[in-house]
């Protein structure tokens, strides 16, 4: 089917603007950073509406815009609100904000807390766990950039997916976290706009009726509540979604460098202002076939069916919003990485003496590897947006319960965390590949919640808080 509503100069001029003014933008910022805590932490004073603003942006990804419209074209009813329920990881990690501030005021990096509290062997495991996630959640990104440019205009996925990593890394480099949450502020007015014009288009265009009616006739099983498939997906996006803000540094490295007492209130902000968008989304799939479109691809059917709606000006509009929700996603993705790697790896097992002069220019360069590493991975485009993003439920739901703990409870070890880890992750790949795709984090977060208990039951270790509090060695 072609369909290519942007033109080849439009696309390429589109792409060229947001480069210039998010790369400007980025530079400006990062001339304020003076320090390794302004480079990587915003200087740790971030008020409030700058907090619900990034967390919200940030949760708001090619997931959000590409992939909830896949899956409820896939999954039907359960697929759009499943995924709305990713909510809940915001929700229940306002609390835990809030704790990790207390907890850690000088910490850096979710690997800090792991180190500390749970010590080596866990800390290795987590980090292997985190950079699993992190890689594939960079993958995801890039390759939505690439399937955004590739359905909307005759501009090649490679390219699309080049432009997007290029853009991110330009300003992420430049600007640090500074510049990731301001960007995120500017893009998180765009998308809300954006989505809420798309669907009451989609609304006053098709109608609820007549969508209902072309899903019953043509994809019934869109409709059914008791479709197995679809259930399975419901609650193991539930659990995926807990575990990638609950272990992930996007999140950890937003706790610490939110003001103090800001970090609870803008968690729980932006958890709530996020619920209603998978569902918008998604409603725009549902009216794929009232529209007669049928992509080629699950992952393509939401600019698809925006751009028909809203024609070749509309379909700019689509770029603009779904470009954003993937710029707010990918920086912050990569600061965070960065961050880890930087802290936990190179100072953690390379150069344990390094200054914090040192780190900031490791931190740099760390973020061009990450954005040439996911260039790399991305060029064949193995699989749908969907099965990528999901095979990194295996490894986050294992460390749902090992964080919860860890942060309330003193008595679990650090061998039952690490236990926990493994074994979850091990088990939730094996469900990935032998059941299907919407399994994996449901069995690695219960297989994660058995060793934990058993942690609890045999052993009765008391961990001193203090210890993170004073940031031990």
């Amino acid at each position: 089917m072609d369909f290519n509503p942007i033109s080849i100069t439009m696309a390429a001029s589109l792409l060229v603007a947001f480069g210039v003014i998010w790369i400007f933008f980025g530079w400006w910022l990062g001339r304020k950073n003076k320090d390794l805590d302004d480079f990587m932490l915003a200087g740790r004073n971030v008020g409030f509406a700058f907090a619900s603003a990034t967390a919200m942006a940030t949760w708001i990804t090619s997931n959000t815009t590409l992939v909830a419209p896949q899956l409820t074209y896939q999954f039907g009813i359960w697929g759009m609100v499943g995924y709305s329920m990713a909510a809940l990881g915001l929700i229940l990690f306002a609390p835990m904000a809030k704790r990790i501030k207390e907890l850690m005021p000088q910490g850096y990096t979710c690997g800090d807390f792991i180190r500390v509290r749970y010590g080596k062997p866990a800390w290795v495991i987590f980090l292997v766990v985190s950079f699993c996630y992190a890689l594939g959640w960079l993958v995801s990104l890039g390759m939505a950039g690439g399937v955004l440019l590739s359905t909307l205009s005759g501009l090649s996925y490679h390219l699309g997916m080049t432009a997007i990593l290029i853009i991110c890394v330009g300003y992420t480099l430049l600007g640090g976290l500074r510049a990731v949450i301001a960007t995120d502020y500017v893009q998180t007015l765009i998308i809300i706009v954006g989505v809420l014009v798309i669907g009451f288009v989609c609304y006053q265009t098709v109608g609820l009726e007549e969508v209902y009616e072309s899903a019953k006739q043509e994809h019934p099983q869109l409709l059914n509540l008791l479709f197995p498939a679809a259930i399975m997906f419901l609650f193991n996006n539930i659990f995926f979604g807990i575990g990638e803000i609950f272990h992930s540094n996007v999140w950890w490295s937003r706790a610490l460098a939110f003001r103090q007492g800001i970090g609870k209130r803008a968690y729980l902000m932006a958890g709530l202002l996020w619920l209603p968008i998978p569902i918008v989304t998604g409603f725009i799939a549902l009216a794929a076939p009232a529209l007669g479109i049928y992509p080629a691809e699950a992952d393509m059917v939401g600019p698809m069916v925006a751009a028909k709606l809203l024609g070749s000006m509309g379909a700019i509009f689509v770029f603009v919003v779904v470009f954003s929700a993937l710029a707010s996603s990918l920086d912050s993705l990569l600061a965070a990485t960065s961050d880890l790697i930087t802290k936990d790896i190179y100072k953690g097992f390379i150069n344990k003496e390094a200054d914090n002069k040192r780190l900031e220019k490791v931190g740099r360069n760390v973020i061009l590897l990450l954005g040439f590493a996911t260039w790399i991975i991305c060029l064949p485009r193995v699989g749908t947006l969907g099965e990528v993003l999901n095979l990194a439920g295996a490894f986050v739901a294992s460390a749902i319960w090992p964080i919860i703990l860890g942060l309330y409870q003193q008595r679990l070890s650090g061998k039952f965390a690490g236990a926990a880890m493994a074994l979850g992750t091990t088990c939730g790949l094996i469900g990935y590949f032998s059941i299907g795709f919407y399994v994996g984090a449901l069995i690695s977060c219960c297989v994660s919640f058995i060793v934990c208990m058993l942690g609890l039951l045999l052993e009765d270790e008391r961990f001193d808080w203090n210890r993170l509090a004073n940031m031990e060695k």
